[in-house]
């Protein structure tokens, strides 16, 4: 390669002559260095850019997958929970059908009912097609055993309230029909149907049952009513009339003290008067009579009732 060189005002010129590997250096020199440190500075900066946007995906996705980890920790401990309070629940039906089922056999007991006709040993008598639920998970098996549970309780709740009404009846039927002594001390002194009159000596018919006792003991009533008749009656002395269920009345006469007025509700057992020997009498003792439909019936096979 040559150069011309122009040399002050007269214009003379001389010449150099370039090889060509100073040429090629000169070349590199102005065109490759700028070119190669633009490269260099382009290199570094869009590597800088990649990394940071590599960083960056990388950076979201772990927050994205710690989020999602923790959503699965939180379901996971919502579900321990749950299957815990449905077990708790179940363990606690399962103590209540227990106790329910102890509870109808002494009732069953008591109630001297057949047998067969209320069984708490065994499981109730039910039915229907049966369905798979090995697919539908373990909490859904639970609520299928409460639902089980629950019914069985409703079974059993059911029994015990035809058993109790049954009792109940029973026992109301106990309280208003007339049964037992009516005074805890004394003894027969006279029974019912035809006897020898104490005041005249000859034949005569009576009606009721005399308890001969200590002056001024309880009278109780035999069962339980309306006071229908509380003062004083010809041949009674002081009379206590009381109504029960069934066609049911009783009298208690001599009384030395009347303690229930007319219209009062009494209780068996209840204490209605103490027992003297006002009215037709030889000495302290309650004269006590049976009706049943209006006509005087014997009053001892109600007396024995209390033995059977």
């Amino acid at each position: 390669m040559k150069v011309v060189i122009i040399r002050g005002i007269n214009g003379k010129t001389s010449s150099v002559w370039i090889p060509l590997w100073a040429k090629v250096t000169l070349s590199c020199c102005l065109f490759g260095l700028p070119l190669g440190i633009g490269l260099i500075a382009g290199a570094e900066f869009f590597g800088e850019k990649k990394t940071s946007f590599f960083d960056s995906v990388a950076s979201s996705l772990k927050g994205e997958l710690e989020s999602q980890q923790q959503e699965v920790n939180n379901a996971r401990t919502d579900a321990v929970q749950k299957l815990q309070a449905l077990s708790a629940r179940m363990a606690k039906m399962q103590v209540q059908l227990a106790r329910l089922e102890a509870l109808g056999e002494v009732l069953t007991v008591k109630a001297e009912l057949e047998d067969g006709e209320f069984d708490f040993t065994n499981p109730p008598a039910i039915g229907g097609p049966e369905f798979s639920v090995s697919s539908i998970g373990v909490e859904h098996e639970i609520l299928s055993d409460l639902d089980t549970l629950a019914g069985r309780i409703q079974d059993r709740q059911i029994q015990l309230n035809l058993v109790s009404d049954l009792i109940q009846d029973r026992h109301l039927k106990e309280e208003t029909s007339p049964s037992g002594l009516p005074s805890e001390k004394g003894w027969i002194s006279s029974l019912y149907g035809r006897r020898i009159d104490p005041f005249t000596g000859a034949s005569a018919w009576h009606n009721g049952v005399d308890i001969a006792g200590k002056m001024g003991s309880d009278v109780l009533a035999v069962a339980g009513g309306v006071v229908t008749y509380s003062d004083e009656r010809y041949g009674y002395g002081e009379l206590i009339e009381i109504t029960h269920d069934n066609g049911y009345v009783t009298r208690y006469g001599h009384n030395s003290e009347l303690l229930v007025k007319l219209g009062e509700i009494v209780k068996k057992g209840q204490v209605i008067s103490r027992m003297g020997t006002t009215g037709r009498s030889t000495g302290p003792h309650v004269h006590f009579e049976v009706y049943k439909n209006g006509r005087a019936v014997d009053p001892s096979s109600y007396i024995r009732r209390t033995h059977r």
